[in-house]
């Protein structure tokens, strides 16, 4: 299956570049000049994953950002310029699931593409352990379909989110610290600190009591770390 990849950056020659190399990797690809042009294009179609540059005009990667969270999951990918430490930490916190220092090696950018989608399609098949439909209580997870429901109501989790929630869900009681919850949502591939799990946990938190107002779940052991009651 073929995925659509959507390339915001006001770069005309990354544009063209970075297309080129996706397409000749089997991606569909749809590009966009600034921020304003690509919400208005996602709003009406969305794509499978984003890549973002951070500093553009009218509306930057952000804001983009931040507008796109509130209607959509869709992964995203940062490019930021090579010393933004602030804009990667900020980006992740805000809800994007990775993110790339300019300049970059598009061969770089095509594996962390395939990361992410590899692990928004993780363990894909009921027949795999992974890909089973979690039951905790009132929380339904199913991985193969990235589908996460409280007492009934879907629950929109961006690929980051589900699997944070997933990795708590798995033994309820027990606790994971920072570090196991980075592990589990980011693998090796990029470093986080303990603050982006942090904003992680409470947007995750708002979003189920934007469906349930006494949802008290995810428990927070300040020190250690943070663990999932199903009671």
């Amino acid at each position: 299956m073929s995925h659509t990849i959507a390339l915001v950056d006001d770069d005309r020659n990354i544009l063209t570049s970075v297309s080129i190399a996706l397409e000749a990797e089997g991606f569909k690809v749809r590009t966009y000049t600034d921020g304003t042009e690509a919400l208005r294009a996602l709003t009406a179609q969305p794509a499978d994953l984003a890549v973002l540059d951070i500093k553009m005009p009218r509306m930057d990667g952000m804001e983009l950002l931040q507008r796109l969270r509130k209607q959509s999951a869709i992964p995203v990918i940062f490019l930021t310029s090579k010393d933004d430490e602030v804009d990667e930490l900020l980006g992740l916190r805000m809800g994007a699931d990775d993110y790339i220092k300019k300049p970059f090696s598009q061969k770089l950018l095509i594996e962390r593409i395939r990361t992410l989608i590899r692990r928004l399609e993780a363990n894909n098949g009921g027949d795999q352990p992974g890909g089973e439909t979690m039951v905790r209580g009132s929380l339904v997870l199913d991985p193969a379909r990235h589908i996460c429901a409280w007492k009934g109501a879907k629950v929109d989790l961006t690929v980051t989110e589900f699997l944070l929630l997933k990795a708590l869900a798995q033994r309820p009681g027990h606790v994971k610290n920072r570090d196991q919850l980075i592990d589990a949502a980011y693998g090796e591939s990029i470093y986080v600190d303990d603050r982006t799990i942090d904003s992680h946990i409470k947007r995750l938190r708002k979003k189920f009591r934007d469906v349930d107002e006494s949802f008290s779940q995810i428990e927070t052991l300040y020190g250690v770390g943070y663990r999932y009651s199903d009671e």
